[in-house]
């Protein structure tokens, strides 16, 4: 009995002896060498910076991008100027390290850097200025990093200290080009809503009140409509909205056509309901549907359009299609807006026509250029709009709702 005992106790030991091994060969961690943290702990500390660089260059994005460049240049101080030479943060905050004499040294080399576009190395009491100008590829100046240390600046601290005002400077720029990029979209907006059809809106306002006296309450119905559409179309906020926000509208727009032409224009819609949340740019379907209604009828008493939205993996594809006169598809050639306006029979046309090629490169821009419209027609065959969208795009969001309220 013993013996079996201790055959157990043996046993059991063993046990445990490989069940410890197993354990601590899963969940032990690799060690980096001493290079690698080393290159890890600068990328981190890069991309920190960089977020609030690409917020552009104030005294807010310098105050919280400066302890983060600092580390980068391994330096005892660092101070960030503006292009116009105003001091917009010093790291750390710490007396010792900006005497009165630092201070004014850095000031000094701040505005030498400025004026002559190059780094300038001065001393101060008890410590070495270095200022490095933050210029763009083509030479623009955008700031100045100034750094301080007590060490004698050497080949590897210089070469650092260039390098992290390059890549500051990159991130300040790619900050003006989002900024470029946003007014560039406000005025593409902008354009797209001096685009909407005078016409139309002449013509929804004599159609409104041509039923004030026949029919009050269809009239009543009709000028909420259009209020609604135009309260839409000129909203103050937003570059992206949802579809069913835009569709929508376009309901509004169709409600108001359907009471111009009556059984003569005829829509379908169809739309898969898991891509109503889908975002697209601001006012990106009215001209596609409003050109859809002019060719239509170009030349004739009546005409059909369909908008069909459909779920398409990654993408949603979105298409509106009229049965109108058709063009010559070599007309494509020369763009989506010299495409449709090469048929056009009615002269307030023009404005859809650049208002499809505000669209098609309003969604190059936004989402690449596998997004741009495809356009397919045929002479006598009618023509097509292709739209494609992804479904989820990192950092385009919906802004401005709370205008679809009051739709029927």
């Amino acid at each position: 009995m013993p013996g079996e005992l201790a055959i157990a106790l043996t046993a059991a030991l063993i046990l445990l002896a490989v069940a410890a091994v197993v354990v601590a060969v899963r969940t032990r961690r690799v060690v980096a060498t001493p290079t690698e943290r080393a290159v890890h702990a600068a990328l981190h500390t890069a991309s920190l910076a960089a977020r609030a660089l690409r917020q552009g260059l104030d005294t807010d994005s310098a105050k919280t991008s400066a302890p983060f460049l600092r580390e980068l240049t391994g330096t005892d101080g660092l101070a960030l100027f503006g292009g116009d030479g105003a001091l917009l943060a010093r790291d750390p905050d710490d007396d010792a390290v900006w005497p009165p004499d630092v201070r004014d040294a850095c000031d000094g080399a701040a505005r030498q850097s400025i004026s002559g576009g190059r780094r300038v190395m001065t001393h101060a009491r008890t410590s070495a200025v270095v200022a490095q100008p933050m210029l763009t590829e083509t030479g623009d100046l955008l700031g100045v990093l100034v750094v301080v240390t007590t060490r004698s600046p050497g080949p590897g601290m210089l070469g650092a200290v260039g390098e992290v005002a390059r890549y500051a400077a990159s991130q300040i720029e790619l900050a003006e080009l989002d900024a470029s990029r946003a007014r560039l979209d406000r005025a593409e907006v902008l354009a797209l809503r001096a685009q909407i059809s005078p016409h139309f809106i002449y013509n929804a306002l004599n159609t409104i009140a041509s039923f004030v006296r026949t029919d009050p309450d269809r009239a009543r119905e009709l000028i909420l409509e259009f209020a609604d559409f135009t309260r839409y179309s000129f909203r103050a906020a937003g570059q992206f909205t949802t579809l069913s926000d835009e569709l929508r509208n376009i309901d509004r727009y169709l409600t108001l056509e359907r009471a111009r032409f009556g059984t003569a224009l005829k829509v379908t819609l169809r739309v898969a309901p898991e891509v109503l949340n889908v975002v697209v740019p601001f006012l990106a379907l009215q001209p596609l549907v409003e050109n859809a209604v002019r060719h239509g009828f170009a030349g004739r008493g009546s005409g059909s359009i369909e908008l069909v939205a459909r779920d398409e993996g990654s993408d949603c594809v979105i298409t509106v299609e009229d049965d109108g006169v058709g063009m010559d598809p070599d007309a494509l050639r020369s763009g989506p807006s010299d495409a449709l306006s090469a048929g056009d029979a009615e002269p307030e046309g023009t404005g859809a026509h650049v208002g499809l090629t505000n669209v098609d490169h309003r969604l190059r821009a936004a989402f690449g250029n596998d997004y741009g419209l495809v356009v397919e027609t045929a002479i006598g065959a009618g023509t097509k709009v292709i739209m494609r969208v992804p479904k989820f795009r990192s950092g385009v969001r919906a802004s401005g709702g709370g205008f679809g309220v009051g739709a029927k």
